[in-house]
């Protein structure tokens, strides 16, 4: 059955490559490719939304916890205070200018940027900060992906118009890397207080209103039409940055985020010039659509054409929830996981397996290979595929085998695994895992809900097991992804939280990762606490890590040059994170076409 099955995937995504190219091949042109057109199309940059349709469309408040920011709130109107360029290594300066902190790292001073000003022409000021920070801290668990950030502030005080100072609980040497420089996906989004202040409810402010210009922030676009699958962005020439300087305007006068369906539609869309850039795309997709279009390119010229995005991906399991808050079952299934077989069919070999929950980037790559150094990895063969052993496990807990599944007091041992429908990547390995854990007697399935359903279940503990990321968050030091595993973020089911929904809690697992989060990023003694906190999580297994992922985003041409490649590594290629602002201000009109 699974040598039939896995031939069947395969062929699936054949077929769907094939049909791209049918349905962009329409008309009789002899040459491939879109034909360059003038006018308004020549003056749009069309983005693909990541996280597909938008059931909200008329709500643009940051602070909830189910915001949407991909659809252009944090590219094209929210602008970050900093961000983390992944390529240079480097925090550069945006709306700030610098952040710096006390010898004890419990003190950080915040300096803003002279002449930012509000899209309605109010000056953006150390107000809005204090107001945006306190607010935050007032509504606590209320907010949406910042309670790390409210846990270590004592106070936050403005010091003159362009001068902030925050007064920590306690030693924090990552809080500007953490919270305010896009280090991962977005960052903190600064309020308008002059606005915001006004308002009787934070948390129902919908914060749209087009008779008064809402929403108001300080990127250089203004929102001019919303619906579930598209949203329009008009260029604002009387933008600050280009007033004062910082940036001259970007080329686009008009941006659009669009969500146009299955990977299928959306590469047809590209193929035929509709789309500038493109999410989420598999090889079999990428190739047919450059094929038709020769005009498309992707961050590497050549396979795996991808990028190696800071979000590993898991199995992430509902710690609560039996069988599987038994670790040894979770190993079982640790066992039966062929991580090979993934990277071959889920990706078509355009990434590699995952040996921890962190990014293959170097300096987190040096302490996996400090830990098999240890024989952490003898010890606990993470990657090990062994479905005698995930067996052997199974029916040491009094499993039997009934039929194809294995059964215990009358009831089939299952595993539901959720995925959201934007994503097809993650649905794609649910496919192979699915396929791996029947083959062994786990009636395993897989089934995809709405982004926003299965990010909430997540921060709720409504779930047996899901395909995700949420470990996300260590790019060159291993704090924070080790922190989203903490027992301080712990909940009851039922209740929110913003980390570890798994609910996963170990006390010494987490004293050890809360002393290393006092530490500086090269103090010697990181070292030794992360292989005490890593044996840990290898012995108890609360998620299971599964493979890199390695982004392919393909780019069109046509229209629009500039996008960030591996030969011109400006900036990361992530066009839905809050550093977006950097590629926009890097496009140029195509030769000849605008």
């Amino acid at each position: 059955m699974g040598g039939t099955r896995r031939h069947f995937l395969k062929l699936i995504a054949l077929i769907a490559a094939w049909t791209l190219v049918g349905a962009a091949c329409t008309g009789d042109d002899d040459a491939p490719g879109p034909a360059p057109a003038g006018g308004e199309r020549a003056e749009t940059a069309i983005f693909d939304i990541d996280g597909g349709r938008v059931e909200a469309p008329e709500n643009w408040n940051p602070l909830l916890p189910q915001a949407r920011r991909d659809h252009g709130l944090h590219q094209a109107l929210a602008e970050p205070l900093f961000m983390l360029n992944y390529e240079s290594g480097e925090i550069e300066p945006w709306l700030g200018e610098e952040m710096t902190s006390n010898e004890a790292m419990d003190v950080w001073t915040l300096k803003l940027r002279d002449g930012v000003k509000w899209s309605d022409g109010e000056d953006f000021t150390a107000d809005d900060v204090v107001y945006t920070v306190e607010t935050m801290v007032d509504l606590g668990a209320e907010v949406g992906d910042i309670t790390g950030l409210i846990e270590f502030i004592d106070s936050v005080e403005k010091i003159d118009d362009l001068t902030v100072q925050f007064n920590l609980t306690k030693p924090n040497p990552r809080f500007q890397l953490d919270h305010f420089s896009v280090r991962i996906w977005g960052s903190v989004i600064i309020l308008p207080e002059h606005i915001w202040s006004e308002q009787d409810d934070p948390l129902t402010f919908k914060n749209f209103d087009p008779e008064q210009g809402w929403p108001v922030f300080t990127g250089p676009y203004t929102l001019t039409n919303v619906s579930p699958t598209e949203f329009t962005y008009e260029r604002d020439d009387n933008w600050w940055g280009a007033e004062t300087g910082f940036q001259e305007l970007p080329a686009p006068r008009k941006l659009i985020w669009t969500w146009g369906g299955p990977e299928e539609t959306r590469a047809a869309q590209m193929a035929e010039g509709e789309l500038d850039s493109l999410m989420d795309i598999t090889l079999g997709a990428f190739e047919a659509v450059q094929a038709r279009n020769p005009n498309v390119i992707a961050w590497k010229d050549a396979l795996p054409y991808a990028w190696l995005d800071p979000c590993a991906r898991n199995i992430e399991l509902n710690n609560t929830v039996e069988p599987w808050d038994d670790k040894e079952m979770r190993w079982a299934l640790n066992y039966a996981i062929d991580r090979d077989q993934i990277v071959e069919i889920a990706y078509e070999e355009t990434t590699i397996p995952s040996e921890s929950i962190f990014p293959a980037y170097p300096p987190l790559n040096r302490l996996i290979d400090l830990a098999k150094d240890e024989g952490l990895y003898d010890k606990y063969p993470l990657t090990e595929h062994n479905p005698e052993k995930a067996q052997e496990i199974i029916e040491s807990k009094g499993y039997t085998k009934e039929g194809d599944f294995y059964e215990k007091d009358g009831k089939r041992l299952s595993l539901d695994i959720q995925n959201s429908e934007a994503y097809i990547e993650k649905q794609r390995i649910a496919q192979v895992v699915v396929e791996q854990l029947q083959e062994i007697g786990i009636d395993a399935s897989a089934r995809n809900v709405a982004d926003t359903t299965w990010q909430e279940n997540f921060q709720l503990g409504e779930f047996e097991a899901r395909g995700g990321w949420q470990t996300c968050g260590s790019v060159n030091e291993p704090w924070f992804s080790l922190d989203t595993l903490s027992n301080r973020w712990v909940k009851p089911v039922g209740k929110r939280t913003d980390f570890n929904g798994w609910r996963w809690d170990n006390d010494e697992y987490s004293r050890i990762v809360e002393e290393l989060g006092t530490l500086a990023l090269d103090d010697p003694k990181v070292d030794e606490l992360f292989l005490q906190a890593w044996e840990i999580f290898l012995d108890e297994l609360p998620i299971i890590p599964v493979t890199q992922a390695k982004k392919l985003i393909p780019f069109d041409t046509t229209y629009w040059t500039g996008w960030p490649t591996e030969e011109d590594n400006y900036i990361h290629p992530t066009t839905w994170w809050n550093m977006t602002h950097k590629m926009i201000h890097n496009l140029e009109p195509a030769a000849g076409e605008n």
